[in-house]
C-alpha cells in the first residue's frame, strides 16, 4: 500500500492574457480568508473594483516574469514535484496541486483516490502560517475530502517555518553571497492585514497580540501568529548567516493600505537608502519558489526605489524553487 503525498502551492494564472489573469484574481480574490468581510461586500469591492481596475496591470506584469515554458512559480513546482518523488521512490505516490487554478487541489487528491493510497499528507508550501494562505488551503482539502466515501489516514503540516533543514536550505541560498559585501539585510515578507493577525489571536481567546515586541518570542499563545512566526525565521537564518545586529530589518511586502502589518519593505529600502546604503540583499524567506513577489516586486519594483534615492543595488536571494536541500527537507517533513 502506497502513502500519498500532496504538495500546495498558492498558484498562477494559465497565461499572462488579460482574460486567465482575470480568472485567476476573481478566484484569488473572492476567497473569504483573502478578503475576510462580509460576502456582499467583498462580492462588489472585488467584482465591482478591484478586478475591472487591477486585472490588465497585474497582467502586464505578469508578462514581465513569464518565460518560453511558462509561469515561474508553476515550472519550480513541477520540477520540485518530480524531484520529491524519485527521492521517496515507489513506497509513495506524489503530486501537486495548486490553490487557485491549475492543477487543482480536486484533480490532485483525485489521482491520489485512484492509486488507493493508504494515507494522505497534506503539504501548503507557506513555511509560516496564515488563515488568508495555509488556513484557506486546508480549509480547501477539507471540503473536497468530505465528498470522498472512504478517508484515509490524513496528516496535514500547517507550518515548517522552524523545520531545521529547510532553514539549512533557505542558509545555503544565503550562502551564496557575501554578507559582508552587503550594507544591510532585508528579510523581506508577504503582508498581511493587521485584522488578521488579530483574529488569529483572537481563536485562542487571547488578547496577547500587540503587533509589536510580543512577536520577538514563540509561545503558545503567538505559535500560529504569522508575524511572530517571520520574526522567528529571521532570527534563525541571522544566527545561521552570522549577520551583526544592526545590519538587518524584517519588513513585510505587497501591501494595499497602511494598515497592513509594518514595517514596509519599499518604506524600509528607500529610507536605506537615503542613509546611505549602496548595496542590500534581500531575502524572501515566506517564498518557496520565485514569483511574481520576488522575481518583479522584489528584483525589479525595489531595486528602482532604491536607486532613485541614492542606492547602487538590490540583490535578490533565489528562492528555494527545487533546491536539492529543499527538496530533502520536504522528504523528511513528509516521512
Amino acid at each position: 500500500m502506497k502513502k500519498g503525498i500532496l504538495l500546495i502551492n498558492l498558484g498562477t494564472p494559465d497565461s499572462p492574457s488579460k482574460s486567465n489573469v482575470r480568472t485567476y484574481l476573481t478566484e484569488f480574490l473572492n476567497d473569504p480568508r483573502v478578503i475576510d468581510i462580509s460576502a456582499v461586500g467583498r462580492f462588489m469591492l472585488v467584482n465591482g473594483i478591484i478586478i475591472p481596475f487591477r486585472t490588465g496591470n497585474s497582467a502586464k506584469l505578469y508578462r514581465e516574469i513569464w518565460t518560453h515554458d511558462g509561469s515561474p512559480l508553476l515550472l519550480n513546482t513541477i520540477k520540485l514535484t518530480d524531484k520529491v518523488r524519485k527521492q521517496l521512490g515507489d513506497e509513495y505516490v506524489v503530486e501537486f496541486a495548486m490553490r487557485y487554478q491549475n492543477p487543482s487541489i480536486s484533480s490532485a487528491l483525485e489521482k491520489l483516490r485512484k492509486e488507493k493510497v493508504s494515507s494522505i499528507t497534506v503539504l501548503p508550501l507557506y513555511p509560516q502560517y496564515a488563515s488568508s494562505s495555509t488556513g484557506s488551503t486546508i480549509e480547501k482539502v477539507m471540503k473536497e475530502l468530505s465528498s470522498w466515501e472512504v478517508f484515509p489516514d490524513i496528516r496535514i503540516i500547517s507550518s515548517f517555518y522552524r523545520d531545521e533543514n529547510f532553514l539549512q536550505a533557505l542558509a545555503e541560498q544565503g550562502k551564496k553571497h557575501t554578507i559582508s559585501d552587503y550594507d544591510h539585510v532585508v528579510f523581506s515578507y508577504h503582508g498581511l492585514p493587521e485584522r488578521h493577525i488579530k483574529k488569529s489571536a483572537a481563536h485562542y481567546g487571547s488578547d496577547y497580540c500587540q503587533l509589536g515586541d510580543c512577536c520577538n518570542k514563540i509561545n503558545k499563545s503567538n505559535q500560529f501568529c504569522y508575524r511572530a512566526n517571520c520574526f522567528a525565521t529571521t532570527r534563525s537564518l541571522v544566527s545561521a548567516l552570522q549577520i551583526p545586529e544592526g545590519k538587518y530589518t524584517t519588513t513585510f511586502q505587497s501591501r494595499l493600505n497602511d494598515k497592513w502589518i509594518k514595517p514596509y519593505s519599499d518604506k524600509v529600502i528607500e529610507e536605506l537608502a537615503k542613509k546611505g546604503a549602496k548595496k542590500l540583499l534581500v531575502f524572501s524567506p515566506a517564498f518557496v519558489a520565485d514569483c511574481l513577489e520576488t522575481i518583479y516586486e522584489i528584483g525589479t519594483e525595489y531595486n528602482e526605489i532604491f536607486r532613485e534615492h541614492g542606492g547602487e543595488k538590490v540583490t535578490l536571494v533565489e528562492s528555494l524553487n527545487d533546491n536539492d536541500s529543499w527538496v530533502k527537507a520536504i522528504v523528511e517533513m513528509v516521512k
